[in-house]
């Protein structure tokens, strides 16, 4: 199940089942949170939207545990920390919960939101198979995208986190407390770096000749760096599926 925050991208995704989007079944438009199933390299996939945040997304798959689900793949974007690049991969290892969702899955205590590890290494193997800049390691999932906190988001880049995004807390926690159950859920998130988050405090080179603390590229740019990593996503995906 792969599990896009856009619903845009749900059906772009859905555009690269096996047979395109005309094979592809449409099995929701509920609120706008597109759903399709199909196959790739003929293994049953699908794709449901989660929209943006960890409220949503947890009402997303939690409603997919309910029906059976058991492997799930966040395909997003993130901001990137240190010297990441616009277009770089993360897979994520962890997401660190700058989120309610943390308390609130965890009963108040201390959580380690954590992916499961055969996702990550189909992820990052594929992601690399297809030639593109990959790292693996933690994130952070935040409530906020405006971070209005004094050290602003950049501070969880100071403490080696490698990007920020808002849903893969509440993915990685769903699928931890699953498995506690003794069901064979695991969980994994792959995310495009859309915007660079830079860091003013440290010295590096400046982004196409800005010197501004973000920088984000043209839409059209984000959109063709994406669907570099839905691709690895789906083949990811089709892998997990085969195993």
């Amino acid at each position: 199940m792969l599990l896009p925050g856009d619903p845009n991208r749900a059906t772009r995704i859905a555009a690269r089942f096996d047979g395109g989007i005309e094979a592809s079944r449409l099995v929701t438009s509920h609120r706008g949170l597109l759903g399709y199933t199909g196959a790739m390299n003929g293994v049953p996939v699908s794709v449901q939207t989660t929209m943006m945040g960890t409220p949503t997304t947890t009402i997303v798959v939690e409603e997919l545990l309910m029906l059976g689900a058991t492997t799930f793949i966040r395909v997003g974007t993130c901001g990137g920390f240190g010297r990441l690049d616009i277009g770089d991969v993360v897979v994520a290892m962890a997401a660190a919960s700058a989120s309610g969702i943390g308390a609130q899955l965890g009963g108040g205590e201390a959580t380690a939101p954590t992916a499961s590890i055969d996702v990550v290494l189909a992820l990052a193997a594929a992601s690399r198979a297809q030639g593109l800049t990959t790292h693996v390691g933690p994130i952070v999932t935040s409530d906020v995208f405006y971070d209005p906190h004094p050290g602003g988001a950049v501070r969880w880049g100071r403490r080696g986190y490698m990007a920020a995004e808002m849903e893969s807390a509440a993915l990685f926690l769903l699928a931890m407390r699953e498995r506690a159950k003794g069901r064979p859920v695991r969980a994994g998130t792959i995310l495009t770096v859309s915007d660079v988050i830079v860091d003013p405090t440290v010295a590096q080179e400046v982004r196409a000749g800005s010197d501004e603390t973000w920088f984000r590229p043209p839409e059209d740019e984000v959109t063709r760096r994406v669907d570099l990593t839905i691709g690895a996503a789906l083949e990811a995906a089709a892998q997990l599926g085969r195993d």
